[in-house]
Parts: C-alpha cells; structure tokens; sequence
C-alpha cells in the first residue's frame, strides 16, 4: 500500500489480483474476490458498489497476511476458515477436508432416493462415514426436514467441527456424531449411507499440489497402497447397517467406477447409478443391498 493514504476496497481487490496473477495462481481475479470479500464479509456485488470506500488499517493488515499465506499455497477458504457447501456455511479445521463442489454431486444424486424412501418410510435415518465438516450429512438433512443423520470420523477435532457446523445451520437437534473408524462405533441401523472416502493411492500422495497435501489432513486423502481400502471396509459391513431397500452412495476417483463397483458386487451389493462430475469423470455411485 503507497505512502499515507488510506487503501480503498477497489484498490485492495486489485493489489491482491495482481500479486496473485503474478505468482501464476490459476484464477487470481475469482480468489481475490473470494479472499477479500471473506475478509470484509461483503458479497461479489457489494465489493463492486463499495470499491471507493475505505479499508481500515486492520483490515489492510490482515489482507495482506492472507496474501503471504496465500502464496505459500494455503487454500483461499482455509485461509478464510470456511467454506459455502450446497447453500450451508462450513467452519473448516485442520482435522477436516475442505468440501469440493464435486461433492455437491454426492448431495444431487443422493436426494431422489431418499425422497423415495420418505414417501415409504416417513422419516428417514442418514450416516455419513468420514463426515468431516458434516457437509455431505448437513446438506441432505436441510434438504430433508424429516430425516435425522449420524456423522461418524476417526477424529474427535473432525466431530467438534461437523457439531458446530451443525449448529450454525439450525440442524444440531437432527444431527449426533460417532467416534470411531468406519462402522466401528455404529450400532443402529440406516435407511442411507454415505460416504466421500479417502481415495487416493498412498504412492500418489507426495504428487499432489500443495494446497491439497500440505493443507488437507493426510488421513483424509490416503486410501492405501491402490486407493481402495476404505471402499473395502465399507462394503464388508455395510449390509449389517441398511434396513431392507436402504441405499448406499459414495464418491470415488476418477478412474475407480470398475473397481470400486466389483468391490460391492463382491460384497452382494447392485450398482444402481453411476454418475459423472463437472469434468465428466467418474465421481457418484449408488448401490443397493439385494436381499
């Protein structure tokens, strides 16, 4: 910031585009809006029709510490300590991946089923395996009055974490957490089962960008020596956990569709719909217990 006088919004957008552009970031313009609206908590538009007021000295200072971890690649919304998920504001932490839009597929593709299974059973019972910040659980309650959910995670600060998260969207009287590795601290049973597992191959992990492997915990991504343990795990049990009719719905890897379906075949499991993401990979399946 030049000389004595005080930076304007507009002038503060600017000068964190231009540092992010030249530290070669992808989108500068988009991560410069997010950054600096987070920061002054003002919308996409606001930033525009406000551009000629001034930023506090506080304000400035603080911009530009989010700049220097920006450029060490921290992720903009962790810097920002949440994120927007499917309409609902998530605290992030260190113990909790940060939610992609990709797993809005997750949300998409799981609602007809259980707005299928409502209209049978009224309301419905949800768990979402490795919930994290609870955004997958979070989001399919909000969109479902009725239903009630679990979220279960390895990690007490993950759990503290979707609990608050939960609160701060009005659905903590929906919402109950569980301790524990996969199906370990489960002891009832469920209509719908989710899950966006970790899936990538442990070999592969030191390849990743840093954003994703300096800033996302390392427990969150590493699914084994071919990416597939957690889909194992998931699979041998699962049964035990659906009522009859129940319907299970996970996100995998780009090039995990075959596998990761002969896994709950193997497991006496149907898949019923596999559906891509925005870059047309493979990203949701949805299986069905045969009875």
């Amino acid at each position: 910031m030049s000389g004595g006088q005080e930076a304007t919004i507009s002038g503060l957008l600017q000068e964190v585009r231009a540092r992010f552009a030249e530290a070669d970031l992808d989108d500068p313009a988009t991560e410069a809006r997010i950054l600096v609206g987070g920061l002054l908590h003002l919308s996409a538009t606001e930033l525009v029709m406000r551009g000629s007021e001034a930023v506090s000295p506080d304000d400035a200072a603080a911009a530009q510490a989010a700049i220097a971890r920006r450029l060490n690649h921290e992720p903009v919304h962790r810097i920002l300590g949440e994120r927007e998920f499917y309409g609902l504001s998530l605290r992030l932490s260190a113990a909790t991946l940060e939610p992609r839009p990709d797993t809005e597929i997750l949300v998409d593709t799981m609602l007809p089923h259980m707005r299928r299974l409502e209209s049978r059973f009224d309301s419905i019972h949800i768990l979402d395996l490795g919930t994290g910040t609870g955004a997958i659980c979070l989001a399919l309650l909000h969109e479902c009055p009725k239903a009630t959910g679990v979220g279960s995670d390895i990690s007490s600060e993950a759990l503290e974490t979707a609990r608050g998260n939960a609160e701060r969207n009005g659905l903590a009287a929906r919402f109950g957490t569980a301790q524990g590795s996969w199906f370990e601290a489960i002891h009832e049973c469920f209509h719908v089962i989710v899950s966006n597992p970790p899936y990538i191959a442990s070999s592969v992990i030191s390849t990743l960008a840093p954003e994703v492997k300096d800033f996302d915990p390392p427990a969150a991504l590493d699914g084994g020596l071919d990416g597939l343990d957690a889909y194992r795990a998931i699979a041998k049990d699962a049964a035990r956990f659906l009522y009859p009719n129940g319907m299970i719905g996970v996100e995998i890897g780009y090039d995990q569709r075959e596998t990761v379906t002969s896994i709950f075949e193997g497991a006496g499991f149907s898949l019923v719909e596999a559906v891509r993401d925005y870059g047309q990979n493979d990203r949701v399946l949805v299986f069905e217990f045969q009875h």
